[in-house]
């Protein structure tokens, strides 16, 4: 009796370890793993390593694996977390705008500077040095480069700024990177180039700002929403935004570095009213989730 009760003992300590094991590896997450959507307003190849060192941050946090994912465009990463494809997703202002009327994507942080203040960005329309426009209004009959539909920088704020303006031609280059490409090659009388993807082309030499003009600037804009789906299980969500507003400097700079974040701070907490003027550009162009 007592040689089977040591057996039936040591077999409830092997359940009970093995039981922790499962707990530790899969922490609070179904399936054991977190999905992280981003969408590619940079180059998907040096978007994943930056946005890897943010989720392995994350992961080990949670203690459960968070699988990144970059998503084909803004619309696609709407439907995914509208499907249930995706528990975590990083947004553009306006692409958030959508996500939250379709896909019920709750805000719950976003990037800070050293000293913990939520950063912004500004669309621009840039135009070659020795070009005759002088500003939005020279540009009635000429192409404009714009990054892709949806883009908050790179598409609707430009397009509100345009539209008294007769005859505007806008030609979508694919991407931020493009639209500057556009301008630099010639292409088009005037691209839309950001404050990011400015201070990222200057850091890589690829773009001398010299050789040309910014005509227009937009407000600032706060930048791009961390967001989780809103059906995600209380605790979850709770665990999640806890992890991502826990993550370090270090644990974004990279991510920071493209979004004009240097130096870094922590993630800092914002909601749906942070954006606020997103949603009334968005309802002041009459746009919908088609044009995203």
């Amino acid at each position: 009796m007592r040689a089977l009760l040591s057996v039936i003992a040591l077999l409830c300590l092997t359940v009970t370890a093995c039981g922790s094991e499962r707990s530790a590896s899969g922490g609070p997450c179904p399936d054991g793993r977190i999905r992280f959507g981003i969408e590619p307003y940079e180059d998907p190849a040096k978007l994943k390593p930056a946005y890897e060192v943010l989720a392995n941050a994350l992961q080990n946090k949670l203690t459960c694996k968070v699988e990144l994912q970059v998503v084909e465009d803004y619309s696609a990463e709407v439907l995914a977390m509208r499907n249930g494809k995706l528990d975590i997703a990083q947004f553009g202002p306006l692409g958030f705008v959508f996500a939250s009327q379709k896909a019920n994507a709750q805000a719950v942080a976003s990037f800070a500077d050293a000293k913990g203040k939520l950063t912004t960005y500004t669309a621009g329309i840039w135009v070659p040095a020795d070009s005759p426009v002088k500003s939005l209004n020279d540009l009635s009959g000429k192409t404009v480069a714009l990054s892709s539909p949806g883009s908050t920088s790179g598409d609707a704020l430009p397009r509100f700024a345009f539209k008294d303006i007769k005859d505007i031609k806008v030609d979508y280059a694919g991407g931020h990177p493009e639209a500057l490409l556009a301008l630099k090659n010639g292409k088009v009388a005037a691209a839309e180039i950001n404050s990011q993807q400015l201070a990222s082309a200057k850091a890589a030499g690829t773009f001398d700002p010299s050789k040309f003009r910014q005509v227009w600037t937009s407000a600032p804009i706060p930048n791009d929403p961390i967001t989780l789906r809103g059906d995600l299980d209380p605790k979850l969500a709770d665990a999640i935004r806890k992890g991502l507003l826990e993550l370090g400097p270090a644990d974004v700079a990279k991510v920071g570095e493209f979004l004009d974040v240097t130096p870094p701070g922590p993630l800092v907490a914002v909601t749906k009213e942070t954006y606020q003027p997103l949603f009334d550009l968005a309802a002041g162009l009459g746009l919908t989730e088609n044009d995203v």
